[in-house]
This record gives structure tokens, C-alpha cells and sequence, in this order.
């Protein structure tokens, strides 16, 4: 387990930080990044989901990022107790991953880590 109870699940695509284990993805969305230090990119993202998503009762995020052959794809999304508001949280999520101020935030952070 990590610090403050966070799990990082670590293979040999990439890894996954979560709250909870199993992780799991009732609703998630994907995004890709250049490359950049995948533990780093990880913590920023789930931070910023929950900022997002603080307020909704019962979601627990999830974030895995895999480095593929020139980029790192980023889903971010989690556990939800309601499903019904899966949709409305899915909207919530893509604004997160989409927005250019928080992607730059990320890769400045990432990028003073070693590449994953």
C-alpha cells in the first residue's frame, strides 16, 4: 500500500493507483499524453479527478497509466455506489483529462521524473 492508504498496482504496461482494491472502473475515460514518469502522472491525475469529483456520493477514483510505444494513455475514472450518475460523471471526468491548464501542470511534473 501506498502512502495515505493508496494502492499502486505496478505490471509490465504501466501501473494503476487506486483507494480501493480490486480496482475497478464502473466509469472511466482515456486520454493520451507524450511520454512522461507514469507514477507522477498518475498522483497529479487523481488528484485533479478528485478535486472534480469530491462531491459525489460514493466514487472512489482510479487512475492507470500505460505507456504505449510513444505516448502514455491515461484512464481516469473509478468506483461508483450509484451508477445512475455514471453519465454525468463520465461528462465531469473528460472535462479533467481534456482541459490544457491541468495536462500542462502534469507533464511539467511528470517530466522532472525519470520517463516510465
Amino acid at each position: 500500500m501506498a502512502r495515505n492508504g493508496w494502492h499502486i498496482l505496478r505490471d509490465e504496461t504501466g501501473l494503476t493507483l487506486a483507494r480501493h482494491l480490486p480496482a475497478r472502473f464502473d466509469v472511466s475515460v482515456s486520454a493520451e499524453l507524450p511520454l512522461c514518469d507514469a507514477g507522477r502522472l498518475a498522483r497529479q491525475v487523481r488528484q485533479d479527478v478528485w478535486r472534480a469529483l469530491q462531491r459525489v456520493r460514493g466514487f472512489s477514483p482510479v487512475v492507470r497509466v500505460e505507456r504505449l510505444e510513444h505516448v502514455m494513455r491515461v484512464t481516469a475514472g473509478g468506483r461508483l455506489a450509484e451508477r445512475r450518475s455514471a453519465a454525468s460523471v463520465s461528462d465531469r471526468l473528460d472535462d479533467v483529462l481534456t482541459d490544457p491548464k491541468l495536462r500542462s501542470r502534469w507533464l511539467s511534473w511528470a517530466r522532472r521524473g525519470r520517463q516510465a
